[in-house]
């Protein structure tokens, strides 16, 4: 079984968001790191206070291609960036794009009309997009509607980043109602850094039962966001390979990998 997180951070410069941890994470270490929870493989997704992590991600995944690829960031308000959809995959592990909008300039992109554009010209490229959603998850539904041929991802469950506790899924039920869309895939990623519980985090279970019951496990893709679990990337792993009762085999196959490769084209082997 390969193991394939769906996100992970790397960055050289910058101020990071708490609770990330705030000194740079680079390739070397991922690697040591992902050897030591034995994580094959990871897909980056650029972090925003590191002007040159896009770059940084890049070389990464031209030094390890079968190790790294990319969810890339573009700054959808600059009319240059709509001539970069169409050659974006020319870069070295560029795969497709992800979306966070945390900037307080950005808020309302999501509604405004600003990134409109995108959906449409990464649906014709063929870019699967990732979308830190839980403020707008109804959205991403009449996104996907309109746009059936582009492949999009909830990240992190769906969780409300200003709540705490069992509160940052208040959004859960918005999120299971997108699983009727074919085109809309789920992260479990990052579930144990709103745990209150310790390992295995048995409290997240629900949810994450909940995830799988509605998009499958073809559409559920494991992950953690290392840079700011209050855990092990090993116990990462094995929350869910070893204390996910409801999970086969074959489930967990796809989950903590194959899923997510086959989504968004990463041809490894």
């Amino acid at each position: 079984m390969q193991i394939v997180d769906a996100q992970i951070h790397l960055w050289s410069k910058g101020t990071t968001l708490p609770p990330h941890r705030a000194e740079p994470y680079g390739m070397a270490q991922a690697l040591a790191d992902m050897d030591a929870a034995g994580v094959d493989a990871a897909l980056i997704h650029p972090p925003s206070w590191d002007v040159d992590s896009n770059e940084l991600a890049v070389e990464a995944a031209r030094a390890f291609p079968k190790r790294f690829a990319i969810l890339g960031r573009l700054p959808l308000d600059k009319p240059e960036s709509r001539d970069q959809v169409a050659t974006w995959k020319q870069r070295t592990g560029m795969l497709g794009f992800r979306f966070t909008f945390l900037q307080p300039h950005q808020k309302s992109w999501p509604t405004d009309g600003t990134i409109d554009w995108v959906f449409p010209a990464a649906e014709k490229a063929g870019l699967p997009i990732a979308l830190l959603a839980g403020d707008f998850l109804p959205l991403v539904g009449q996104i996907a509607e309109r746009h059936p041929g582009l492949k999009l991802i909830v990240d992190h469950m769906g969780r409300l980043r200003q709540n705490k506790g069992a509160a940052v899924f208040d959004s859960m039920d918005q999120l299971v109602a997108l699983a009727r869309h074919p085109n809309i895939a789920g992260k479990a990623t990052g579930g144990p850094g709103d745990a209150t519980d310790a390992y295995p985090f048995k409290s997240r279970h629900p949810y994450y039962r909940r995830l799988y019951d509605a998009f499958g496990p073809a559409r559920l893709f494991w992950g953690t966001d290392i840079t700011r679990m209050p855990c092990t990337w090993r116990q990462c792993v094995t929350a869910f390979t070893e204390d996910m009762p409801f999970l086969s085999e074959r489930d967990k196959t796809l989950i903590m990998g194959q899923a997510l490769c086959d989504w968004i084209g990463w041809e490894r082997t």
